[in-house]
């Protein structure tokens, strides 16, 4: 067992139609890289994990909560567990980077993709 992974290696996994994260999981919490296709609509929802993330490109109109805000590269955010929250993908599409505490044990059953390259790092 390594400690090391390559992007290229980690198995993409369908989040929602239009959402392909890869995911490194810890003991403690995961790391996913998300890319998300131009216009796509992530519904409202919520989870145990407390979520932070950064917009690396793209764009997003992000809920979260009461508050909604229009991100460009560079945002970051924090989702409490239990928070309510939705996102809309930009003309662009976005890439994000977030980290969930406690591990995503819900994207276990998640559908696998074939790794490779990401469409746009």
């Amino acid at each position: 067992m390594t400690a090391f992974e390559h992007w290229d290696e980690i198995v993409p996994l369908k989040i929602w139609e239009g959402v392909v994260g890869r995911a490194v999981n810890g003991k403690e919490a995961t790391l996913a890289a998300i890319e998300l296709e131009p216009g796509t609509v992530v519904p409202e929802h919520s989870h145990v994990n407390e979520q932070t993330g950064m917009l690396v490109r793209g764009s997003l109109r992000f809920r979260i909560g009461d508050e909604t805000q229009e991100l460009r590269p560079g945002s970051a955010w924090v989702i409490p567990a239990h928070v309510p929250h939705d996102v809309v993908a930009g003309p662009d599409g976005a890439f994000l980077i977030e980290l969930f505490a406690p591990p995503r044990a819900d994207w276990a059953g998640l559908e696998r993709l074939e790794p490779g390259p990401p469409s746009r790092a």
